[in-house]
This record gives C-alpha cells, sequence and structure tokens, in this order.
C-alpha cells in the first residue's frame, strides 16, 4: 500500500514529458505542414486590407421562400403595387451613379428582400421568378433604373397593362428630393434626369443583352 505514491508520481511524470514532447515537436514543424493553420489577423488584413474586404451575404437569407399570405382584395393589390413601384422607382432614381462595391451590394439585396418580403404571396413569388429570369442589374444609377422599367413592364405584360417607354423612365418619377446642402423643389430632379445634369447623372440606356446578367 505504500508503493501506490510512487507510481502515480511516475505517471505523472510521463504524462508531462509526453506534453512537453508534443508541444515542442508541433512548434518545430514548417510553416504549412501543420493539420490546421487558421492564420492570423494580420495575415488576414493584408490579405484584404481595409476597404477591401468582401462583402458577403447570406444567399440563403436573399433567396428564401416568400412566406406572405395571398391578397385577396383587388383594390388593396392595386394600392399596394403602386406604391411598390413608386419606392423602387425612385430608389433608383436617386442611386448613385458611381456606386460603390457596398452601394451596390446592397441595393442588390434590398431588391431580393423587398421581393421575399412583399406583403401579397402570389406577387412576390411570381416577383422572385423575375429576379432569376432577370437578375438585379446595379452597375450604375442608369442601369439600375432601366431593369426596374424591364421588370416593370414584364409584370404589366402578365397584367395586359399598357408598355411604358423606358427611355422616359427619368422624367416619370420625380421625387423632389433634396440635393445635399440644398432644399428639396419638386420638379428639381425631373430636370436633372432628363438632361442629364447634376451629380454626373448619365442618360438611362436600355441594355437588353444585359437584362440577364445582372451586375
Amino acid at each position: 500500500m505504500a508503493r501506490k505514491p510512487h507510481f502515480t508520481l511516475a505517471g505523472i511524470a510521463v504524462a508531462a514529458f509526453l506534453c512537453i514532447f508534443f508541444v515542442l515537436t508541433f512548434r518545430n514543424q514548417n510553416h504549412g505542414t501543420r493539420a490546421v493553420d487558421y492564420g492570423t489577423e494580420s495575415d488576414y488584413n493584408a490579405e484584404f486590407p481595409l476597404g477591401k474586404t468582401p462583402i458577403l451575404v447570406d444567399d440563403n437569407l436573399l433567396h428564401g421562400a416568400a412566406t406572405a399570405p395571398k391578397l385577396e382584395n383587388a383594390t388593396l393589390k392595386a394600392e399596394l403595387g403602386h406604391a411598390a413601384w413608386k419606392v423602387l422607382h425612385t430608389m433608383m432614381a436617386k442611386f448613385p451613379d458611381k456606386p460603390t462595391e457596398e452601394d451596390s451590394s446592397a441595393l442588390k439585396s434590398y431588391i431580393h428582400l423587398f421581393a421575399r418580403l412583399y406583403p401579397c404571396g402570389d406577387c412576390a413569388r411570381h416577383f422572385q421568378g423575375l429576379l432569376k429570369k432577370y437578375p438585379p442589374q446595379v452597375a450604375t444609377r442608369s442601369t439600375a433604373a432601366a431593369w426596374a422599367c424591364h421588370v416593370h413592364n414584364e409584370v404589366n405584360k402578365r397584367l395586359k397593362k399598357e408598355i411604358f417607354d423606358c427611355s422616359k423612365i427619368g422624367d416619370f418619377y420625380d421625387c423632389g428630393c433634396a440635393e445635399d446642402g440644398e432644399p428639396g423643389k419638386a420638379g428639381e430632379a425631373k430636370t436633372q434626369v432628363k438632361k442629364g445634369e447634376g451629380e454626373g447623372f448619365t442618360p438611362l440606356e436600355l441594355d437588353k443583352e444585359g437584362l440577364t446578367r445582372g451586375g
């Protein structure tokens, strides 16, 4: 019975030796031969400098199934549609002409989430189908506005409504928004869009071949 402590101490000594041996062996391995190497924060910053970190958005979040119920009231459905298109077209009209990567990613994400959360189930699912066929174009203000007009016309075709002339989309949607540091005046935005003046706005051009590319 008196010898048991000696066996215990011997076991502890052997375990300590094995731990030290393992640590020293692991540290002496050449870089790249270890099973897992997650890198350091400095390594990550070197690969993705400030302002260049990739913008990642959960694809499942953007393209999840619409869950809103069908909107049976035709009057409310029409009013909702008019208001929704007003928001979308006005947003495109005020989108930066030369957006940053973050601007473009934000708008594209907004469009997909707008379709998913639209409070008319059948409308939402149809719009999601259009987004698969005609991915959002968000490279510039003009491409975004022209894309929205084209998609709107696709909805008009399904509903057997009049097709809108997309070359006039800049004149039609005037939000009356104020420019930076200037009070808002109705008609100012319309004039700038029409003439292509102010904030480097470029004339709207519908690139039909690019409608399925997104961007």
